[in-house]
């Protein structure tokens, strides 16, 4: 006989911050911008203290910023945060992409080009929205082939922080399709299992990347 799994409702903090997330990521509340607290509590039709523990979450994740006797701000972002974000990223989805040439099974490899087939198409019919969501699903496919959660975590709370001050680089003119060739070597030093190879596109594909964003 099959035991019924229980699964614990989701708290109601949770939920909060993540439409108060989605809020901030769709620029409806600007970097900058003063959370009201009470104001959007009324809103969600909750109370503060759901609200506020959300808010300790976003805090956390560095999308908010607490500001003494003044309240929550979302965070702004400065090019020098922007340098040193791009940095980091290059680091670690480097070794991501290192660790993928070497742990990938053929399957693996094959869910990867199937996904950049889709990011040729994307690009061939100029739908910059579609593109963006596989390219993001390109580089997940890599972390999670890496197999490193520590890694993928660190990675995921930073593209949180790069979202706020987003730059919408992919619609400059030719930079789409330098990013999808960027990913076509990316995808070659992959499938070829050379992890230094991969290691360095990846690297430069983000420097790439963060010369765009200026």
């Amino acid at each position: 006989m099959n035991a019924k799994i229980s699964l614990a409702p989701r708290p109601l903090y949770e939920e909060v911050a993540e439409r108060l997330r989605n809020s901030i990521f769709s620029h409806e509340y600007a970097p900058g911008a003063w959370i009201d607290e009470q104001a959007i509590a009324a809103e969600y039709g909750i109370s503060r203290t759901p609200m506020r523990e959300a808010i300790k979450v976003l805090a956390a994740e560095g999308l908010i910023t607490m500001k003494m006797r003044r309240g929550a701000y979302v965070t702004e972002v400065s090019k020098s945060d922007l340098n040193q974000i791009f940095t980091v990223l290059a680091l670690l989805e480097g070794q991501a992409c290192r660790e993928a040439a070497t742990k990938a099974t053929e399957r693996q490899l094959e869910a990867l080009d199937s996904i950049h087939l889709k990011l040729e198409r994307a690009a061939a019919d100029r739908d910059l929205d579609e593109f963006f969501l596989i390219n993001q699903s390109f580089h997940e496919k890599i972390q999670e082939i890496s197999n490193n959660p520590w890694m993928k975590r660190t990675i995921d709370d930073l593209k949180k922080v790069l979202k706020l001050q987003r730059r919408d680089s992919l619609s400059k003119r030719g930079r789409m399709e330098s990013s999808l060739l960027e990913h076509r070597k990316i995808l070659s030093a992959l499938l070829a299992r050379d992890p230094d190879l991969s290691e360095k596109l990846m690297k430069e594909h983000f420097l790439q990347g963060q010369l765009a964003a200026k």
